[in-house]
């Protein structure tokens, strides 16, 4: 049997995978403001004050400078590292019209049609790089 884990060893193995961003109690206290801007969107009167002007609506809340800027430049796997939540941020690719399926798929670089196609086909395959500290 094995002594205790250091829990934040354990927490930095999953920034080792690469592609994918777990959403940690961390990233979630980062996030937290952004998080809840984009449930803002959720009513029409803040929709249209947004769209009307989307810098002085985003200078309104206890966000970064490179937060704010993520979310003008729809930079969705930035917000991911963040501290963003992928349902919540689909509040805003909602408010620009956008499918999930659409938003999705400029996160991996793929037309939509493409990531539909690979995700009906059971997804991305698990070989290829596993770990970005050994490259392997």
């Amino acid at each position: 049997m094995s002594g205790p884990r250091d829990i934040h060893a354990y927490l930095a193995e999953f920034e080792d995978i690469p592609g994918t961003r777990v959403y940690t109690a961390s990233r979630a206290r980062q996030g937290y403001w952004m998080n809840q801007f984009a449930m803002s969107l959720m009513q029409a009167e803040n929709r249209e004050r947004f769209k009307a002007d989307e810098r002085a609506y985003l200078d309104a809340w206890p966000l970064s400078e490179e937060q704010k800027q993520a979310l003008l430049d729809r930079d969705y796997n930035r917000c991911l590292d963040l501290g963003g939540n992928i349902y919540f941020l689909a509040k805003l690719f909602s408010t620009d019209g956008l499918s999930f399926l659409q938003a999705v798929g400029t996160m991996t670089g793929m037309s939509p049609q493409d990531y539909q196609a690979m995700m009906v086909a059971g997804g991305r395959s698990p070989q290829g790089v596993r770990s970005i500290r050994e490259k392997r």
